[in-house]
């Protein structure tokens, strides 16, 4: 009789081909059941993209470093009802992503029983090097879908910031990007108002 081990099920995932026929989409409360129910757990490297479980790349040396530097520097230069917050969950009509810098209104403790919603996040970041070709298509629509007013992508392997803003809620997207090279400064705009500038080579290893 044979029987499975870890290993087989981690090979069995490895060559599963992508299925060719309607899968189930998961919404937002059946995702956070899951994660009451402890079927999912903050170790599983997973996040809710548009009703989907989408794997979570491993985040590299340069990924983090950016990332932290990128944390500090907007505390540096945020004041008043804001705060920054880093790789943690933000709630959306069909998502839950998980970010990796965000500019949140309130305080902690106004999220005791909830994550942020789209109305709280006032801009939302992300640091890519390999994920690029999400960040700039389903992020980028799940953002402006929502609203959220500045998207930034912290773009490793370019070596630049490309910053969306104007959201178009009903096509999913932005109507504005610019980008910012090493030698630019990015203004940090919040509520329409640009509260500082950041300079791009600061933010990056």
């Amino acid at each position: 009789m044979s029987t499975f081990t870890p290993s087989d099920t981690l090979n069995l995932q490895h060559f599963a081909a992508v299925p060719t026929e309607p899968v189930w989409r998961f919404s937002v409360e059946q995702y956070h059941r899951m994660v009451r129910l402890g079927i999912l757990s903050d170790d599983d490297p997973v996040e809710l993209l548009e009703g989907w479980l989408v794997y979570k790349m491993p985040k590299n040396p340069p990924h983090r470093a950016t990332t932290k530097l990128t944390r500090n520097a907007l505390d540096a230069i945020i004041s008043g009802d804001l705060y920054v917050d880093t790789q943690e969950p933000i709630t959306l009509i069909d998502s839950e992503p998980e970010p990796d810098v965000v500019i949140v209104r309130g305080n902690t403790r106004n999220y005791l029983d909830r994550h942020p919603g789209a109305e709280d996040i006032t801009l939302v970041i992300e640091v890519s090097d390999t994920t690029l070709e999400r960040e700039r298509t389903s992020k980028k629509r799940l953002y402006g879908r929502a609203g959220i007013p500045v998207y930034w992508i912290i773009n490793l392997p370019e070596q630049q910031i490309e910053a969306y803003s104007k959201p178009v809620i009903e096509e999913a997207t932005y109507q504005h990007r610019q980008d910012y090279a090493l030698s630019d400064k990015v203004p940090v705009v919040i509520a329409g108002q640009i509260i500082g500038h950041l300079s791009v080579s600061d933010l990056f290893p």
